[in-house]
């Protein structure tokens, strides 16, 4: 079991190397594994259901794991969500359901990503878990209230893990400056104070962040002494070349954008594929080119917009990776049919005309007169019933009367937006022409 917590490999990353082996090594999320607190107090006594530990990186959702499955003198089963498929996982459990039933040893499965795990395929977890032969621990940086099956919530106990402080940040660099079999101790290092602040500070509360922040300015360090500037030459190499809410995120989503929207169906792939191997939740990037189907093609193409949403149904229905080829279908069909932005610079300036305009009164042909007193008022009065004239349309003004002949609306000409552009003009001939014939009214 030692090896499941500990490498004795040297060219292990230091963050490994330091990986706790115990609650008492174990740094920060005291509101969980404080004294009384309930975690601590279900790990000390083994007494443990099935988890779902939710947090940000790097706050130890792994090591609680391992924690846990010495505690209760189980075999740690770990898989990725991003790198396993649900079948692997499936015949883990059942390995682990007849090791159950024949010694009444339970496995710990971890599942790092459960959230990647589409609806159908959590619920595979569920026979296990209900019955339980396993210890089923999710790991996961989404909400689960909206990324796990609400079954599976119900049969688990979800416990949120918080960034680490700068503080605790701090003691576990000052370990492994300390230790000298898995950290840094036998290099005698000395850590500015300067450098250790900038660490503490830069790394978000990841743990792993600020170990291997630390290992490589250890290594750019000349001499035993490890500065601010060697710390910022570090970090500057070092920077995380992808995170969900850093600046390098909005860097590649306004790539894949940009170059949907120019066209560009290899850059577009290029930047999608280059997303999802750098962790990004394949829903998100779906929202994200259902997105570009409204802003960037619009009615030049109306079905991008069914079919972007085909893409992340899709997906939703498969998981990874193969729903990732939906992803990669409609990348490259957003890619190469007609732009047009018109849907989105209408909806802009109708928006901006409501701003000013907000409380204008709706013209009373428009306005619907259920009651005798409302058609005295003239609610209704001068509608046309645009199906009973022979030209399919009528003069009736629909707009507040401050806003007559306001267009919002004005289509590119490519794609199905040159039929739409026809259809417009030609109503506008029509009603310009003057005729004899007056349209019931009324209806």
């Amino acid at each position: 079991m030692e090896g499941l917590f500990v490498s004795g490999q040297e060219q292990a990353p230091l963050a490994e190397r330091m990986r706790p082996r115990s609650l008492e090594e174990f740094v920060g999320q005291q509101h969980l594994l404080g004294p009384g607190k309930v975690l601590q107090r279900m790990i000390e006594s083994g007494q443990l259901r099935s988890l779902i530990l939710w947090g940000p990186p790097g706050t130890g959702k792994t090591t609680l794991g391992m924690i846990i499955a010495r505690a209760c003198s189980a075999e740690f089963v770990h898989f990725s969500a991003t790198r396993s498929g649900i079948k692997a996982v499936q015949q883990a459990m059942e390995r682990s359901r007849r090791k159950f039933k024949a010694y009444r040893r339970r496995d710990l499965i971890f599942v790092d990503e459960l959230h990647r795990f589409n609806k159908a395929q959590q619920a595979a977890f569920l026979p296990y878990v209900e019955e339980g032969s396993v210890i089923l621990i999710g790991a996961t940086t989404e909400n689960p209230s909206f990324e796990v099956i609400n079954p599976l919530l119900s049969r688990s106990q979800v416990f949120t893990l918080r960034p680490l402080s700068p503080a605790e940040i701090k003691l576990i660099l000052h370990r492994a400056l300390a230790e000298p079999q898995r950290g840094l101790g036998a290099n005698s290092l000395q850590l500015s104070p300067e450098a250790q602040a900038f660490i503490a500070e830069s790394c978000d509360g990841d743990a792993r962040r600020a170990l291997n922040l630390l290992e490589l300015a250890a290594d750019l360090a000349s001499g035993a002494h490890v500065t601010l500037d060697t710390v910022q030459e570090a970090f500057q190499r070092k920077a995380p070349q992808y995170d969900k809410s850093g600046e390098e995120h909005y860097n590649l989503i306004s790539a894949l954008h940009k170059s949907v929207r120019n066209s560009d169906p290899d850059a577009a792939l290029y930047w999608l594929a280059r997303m999802l191997a750098s962790g990004e939740d394949p829903l998100y990037l779906a929202r994200r080119l259902i997105r570009m189907a409204v802003e960037d093609i619009g009615l030049a193409d109306p079905q991008a917009l069914p079919l972007a949403i085909a893409a992340k149904e899709a997906y939703a229905f498969l998981g990874s990776p193969e729903g990732e080829l939906a992803l990669a279908q409609i990348t490259i069909y957003l890619a190469t049919v007609p732009k047009s932005n018109s849907v989105y610079t209408a909806f802009r300036a109708a928006q901006s005309d409501v701003d000013k305009t907000r409380n204008q009164p709706v013209p009373l042909p428009l306005r619907n007169a259920p009651t005798r007193l409302m058609k005295e008022l003239g609610y209704g009065r001068g509608y046309r019933y645009a199906h009973d004239d022979a030209r399919g349309v009528t003069e009736l003004e629909c707009l507040p009367e401050n806003l007559r002949g306001q267009r919002y609306y004005r289509p590119s000409g490519r794609g199905f937006e040159a039929e739409i552009q026809k259809r417009l003009e030609r109503w506008r001939k029509l009603l310009a022409k003057p005729t004899d014939e007056q349209a019931p009214t009324g209806k």
